[in-house]
């Protein structure tokens, strides 16, 4: 029987109509303190007996790329939300509830919140968490949760404390991690069923116990919980196009946004397939049929798809949970790199002066800090997030310090090969045996910038005649490789380093832009409270472009004065050469 090729797949929530294949979404990085990869689930969690699921995951992983504005329809349950089908054979356009563009109304797409937690600068819940913890085991501090300059809640101490005192002693039994108890249990034994990773499983966590309310334990820290975290993740694609055109995080916000939607996407099916033993293989007329007979066939299945509790799974409260995760999530490297939630030291904010980080002391059986300054009481205790740049810290914490503060702080340069070079299919081939691409961005501080940067640079400007030595270029180029990066090509060094400026100038000219438009910038919206919304973002956005400008002006400034110094070189060389020459005339 040949077969037919499904069109629109439906929801209570998504709707999507397949246009083409696209390339699968690329994973982001995440973490606190280090970065693990994160990896899409559907692989792991769609059986290979139910390709209709399988092939429904793919649909979302690879359509929904640019989604980024999170608005969704009211949940309806009816008879009518399992899935249709289409059988036309021309390709139609991506339809979804997740809208991929700047919405008629930004407003209401920016106020969205999920009904737990508070305010990000509250104090409502403050002394209930605090009675909470000490209740809990977590021993008399000399901090207190304040209203503070910088972040709007911290701890500040309560008496003096001096330089390399340790500080919270939080136990065990207070973090959140994979192995904590679930107070509905049967979402957590579907999660482990799977090996679903740490971050969408407490993700889910979150969302679970979130939901529980008073009957989780974890009521008290869920409610002490921002709201709505600072994250770009909150931010629409309109006001991403708009406030970050010029900086490289932008593309790391659409990616990041990406890869939460769809492992929403692979979650929400891995619960729709979760009593698989309820269809039996051979009944699957075709991939698309299958679904469908999964869900009408058999009563139990639809009865499990109509009941999953979409106001409180949806994509608004799992895009708040990985919010909170992205920006509270520690690792801990004394208990081999073990991620955790740990109420109570997630109320510490960053400081780029301070260098002093949260981990797992084993004398004393708790998470502590070692101070590196003395406190006055009244004054906010810091500790550091790690070495990230300012785009990093919006990123996941949805700050930028102050500019010239931050010692790590650095721009992602863009580099590519230009397609009219006549060895652009070799050294494209070069690159991509290596990890690369012929675009790719690479890191520079105002102390300089990574080898690797030099060796694409030479790569991008090499000749023919050095075709064989292509593989050995981009081997340096790429940060996985082991080879020698510290390469030097005498000969086209001056071509390589104008290759960089030219890159530099046409980030900065880029910035310039932003910045001198950023005072005309109309901010008239109807609501005061979004007016000021857009003006937070917008000066977010402003202090970040200033500062990776900065960057730009201090490497564009070295590459000219290296490069004049070369060519000037050159000229006296001439000038010596020309002199001998006329001498022995």
């Amino acid at each position: 029987m040949k077969r037919r090729r499904l069109r629109t797949f439906k929801t209570a929530h998504i709707m999507i109509t397949v246009e083409n294949d696209q390339s699968p979404i690329r994973a982001s990085r995440l973490g606190f303190s280090s970065f693990p990869t994160f990896p899409s689930l559907s692989d792991k969690v769609i059986p290979s007996q139910f390709p209709a699921m399988a092939e429904v995951s793919r649909i979302f992983h690879s359509t929904l790329f640019p989604t980024l504005s999170l608005q969704l329809s009211k949940p309806c349950y009816n008879s009518h939300v399992y899935p249709s089908l289409s059988l036309k054979k021309a390709p139609r356009p991506v339809q979804c509830s997740v809208s991929t563009s700047e919405t008629k109304s930004t407003s209401s797409n920016a106020t969205q919140e999920v009904p737990w937690g508070c305010d990000i600068d509250s104090l409502e819940n403050a002394e209930a968490l605090q009675k909470w913890l000490s209740d809990s085991g977590l021993p008399p501090q000399k901090m207190a949760i304040d209203k503070v300059a910088v972040g709007e809640r911290g701890l500040v101490a309560l008496k003096n404390i001096r330089k390399g005192e340790k500080l919270l002693f939080v136990p065990p039994s207070l973090f959140i991690t994979a192995d904590s108890e679930w107070s509905s249990p049967e979402a957590g034994q579907v999660l482990k069923q799977y090996s679903v990773p740490d971050w969408p499983l407490l993700a889910t966590y979150l969302i679970s116990e979130a939901s529980a309310q008073k009957s989780s334990r974890w009521c008290n820290y869920i409610s002490a919980l921002p709201r709505q975290p600072y994250s770009l993740l909150y931010w629409t694609r309109a006001e991403l196009d708009r406030y970050l055109e010029a900086s490289q995080i932008r593309q790391r916000a659409i990616e990041r946004v990406t890869d939460v939607i769809g492992t929403y996407v692979s979650l929400l099916l891995l619960l729709l397939i979760e009593k698989r033993r309820w269809i039996q293989p051979q009944c699957i007329e075709s991939e698309f049929q299958g679904l469908c007979l999964f869900l009408v066939v058999h009563e139990r299945a639809l009865f499990l798809f109509l009941t999953i509790n979409l106001q409180v799974f949806n994509m608004e409260t799992f895009r708040w949970s990985f919010g909170i995760l992205f920006s509270r999530l520690v690792r801990l490297p004394s208990m081999d790199g073990k991620v955790a939630l740990v109420p109570w030291a997630d109320m510490l904010n960053h400081s780029c002066e301070v260098e002093t980080f949260l981990d797992y002391d084993k004398s004393s059986q708790g998470v502590v800090f070692t101070t590196d300054r003395v406190y006055q009481p009244g004054e906010q205790v810091f500790i550091s997030y790690g070495k990230k740049s300012n785009g990093e810290l919006l990123l996941s914490y949805g700050f930028v310090p102050k500019e010239g503060t931050n010692p790590s702080d650095s721009v992602e340069l863009p580099l590519s090969l230009k397609k009219s070079d006549k060895c652009y299919k070799e050294k494209l081939e070069a690159l991509r045996k290596h990890g690369l691409s012929a675009s790719q961005c690479y890191p520079i501080q105002i102390t300089g910038w990574p080898l690797e940067l030099m060796a694409y640079a030479y790569l991008a400007v090499s000749p023919p005649s050095m075709s064989k030595q292509f593989d050995e270029i981009a081997a340096a180029a790429s940060n996985k490789s082991t080879i020698k990066k510290d390469l030097r090509y005498p000969d086209i060094e001056e071509k390589a380093l104008q290759f960089i400026l030219d890159s530099c100038e046409s980030s900065i000219s880029k910035y310039s832009k932003f910045l001198q438009a950023s005072g005309s910038m109309d901010l008239d919206v109807t609501s005061p409270k979004q007016l000021n919304r857009r003006v937070f973002l917008k000066q977010l956005a402003v202090d970040l472009c200033t500062s990776e400008q900065r960057i730009l002006f201090r490497a564009q400034y070295i590459l000219r004065r290296r490069l004049r110094d070369m060519r000037s070189g050159e000229l006296r060389a001439l000038r010596i050469f020309d002199g001998l020459r006329n001498i022995f005339k």
